[in-house]
């Protein structure tokens, strides 16, 4: 088992009990522009389990570890590994590939972990675990690399059996990607007159949970023609289409292409009961609000476009 410095231990339970105390906003935004915001809600999470109802200490196993919000397998067997000297694997693409050109097999994951995992712990010497499976990932980040690896500088070489075959790189084989499917919204630029917009705050769950966001139409298959998105603005406005081309953005699973429209509306009343759980923003402060880069961009297009690249909707 590593040992870890009591002056280290003890700063790190001072900055989980930190994390676990900041408030959910103040993550979000210090985590903006990086994507996956699961990891950062997860992590704000993690830090309240560990620090109010573990007394500070993380679990020293994989079995504790996987318990904690947004811990997966791949993670809690790092850590146990690692950090506790827990005789555990942690599988991710690098092992994966050592062991199925290893092994001369097309294993792919994540329908074959346990089986990866089982085979690497079966090399597994029986002192410093951490050790031996860091040594097997940056064996398959650096020298078993998925094109020309470099076999002459394997440990492994002469027990290789893909590289027996001639052409290791065709181990463990390539799933063929799936197109990355497209998703249409319009997103509303609500200003009124004493430059506010209107902001909302995204479900706590799913995708960019608890981020703010402009209003918009659901985020579906099919393009929006403006007349049916305009039912989903958030107030009664003269609302107009801003660019020419929509806004662009890829995600971990799917583009968005957003269509950004603008009106002023009324702040006085806050424009009506269609903003009910929306917040005025002041527009010279949004570089305070945990603003997803999707929004950011509608941001940019509808602040920079002059009142003469403002078009008419179509009906």
């Amino acid at each position: 088992m590593k040992f870890i410095p009591r002056r280290t231990a003890l700063a790190a339970m001072g900055a989980v009990a930190a994390l676990a105390k900041a408030d959910l906003d103040d993550v979000l935004h210090a985590w903006q522009g990086l994507g996956y915001y699961a990891r950062a809600r997860n992590l704000h999470r993690a830090a309240g389990v560990v620090a109010e109802t573990l007394g500070g200490r993380f679990p020293d196993n994989e079995e504790g570890l996987n318990a904690l919000p947004g811990v997966g397998a791949y993670t809690a067997a790092a850590v146990a590994a690692i950090a506790f000297g827990r005789r555990t694997v942690p599988v991710d693409g690098n092992v994966a590939r050592v062991i199925a050109r290893l092994h001369g097999r097309r294993f792919a994951l994540p329908e074959d972990r346990d089986t990866i995992a089982a085979r690497a712990k079966a090399m597994m010497p029986a002192s410093y675990p951490g050790d031996f499976a860091e040594a097997l990932m940056d064996l398959g980040a650096t020298i078993c690399t998925p094109r020309r690896p470099d076999c002459a500088a394997c440990p492994w070489a002469t027990a290789c059996r893909a590289r027996a075959t001639g052409d290791p790189e065709t181990f463990p084989g390539k799933k063929k990607k799936a197109a990355r499917p497209v998703r249409h919204a319009v997103i509303f630029w609500a200003e009124d007159g004493g430059g506010r917009v209107l902001v909302r705050r995204r479900p706590e769950q799913g995708l960019l949970g608890g981020m703010m966001e402009f209003p918009s139409t659901p985020w579906r298959d099919e393009p929006w023609e403006a007349k049916a998105a305009r039912a989903h603005a958030p107030a009664r406005g003269s609302w107009r289409l801003v660019g020419e081309e929509p806004l662009r953005h890829v995600f971990s699973h799917f583009e968005l292409r957003g269509t950004v429209m603008r009106a002023r509306v009324s702040g006085k009343t806050g424009a009506g009961a269609a903003v009910t759980g929306m917040t005025w923003w002041p527009v010279a402060k949004l570089g305070g609000l945990a603003l997803p880069t999707a929004m950011k961009k509608a941001a940019k297009m509808a602040m920079t476009m002059s009142s003469g690249e403002v078009r008419k909707s179509r009906r």
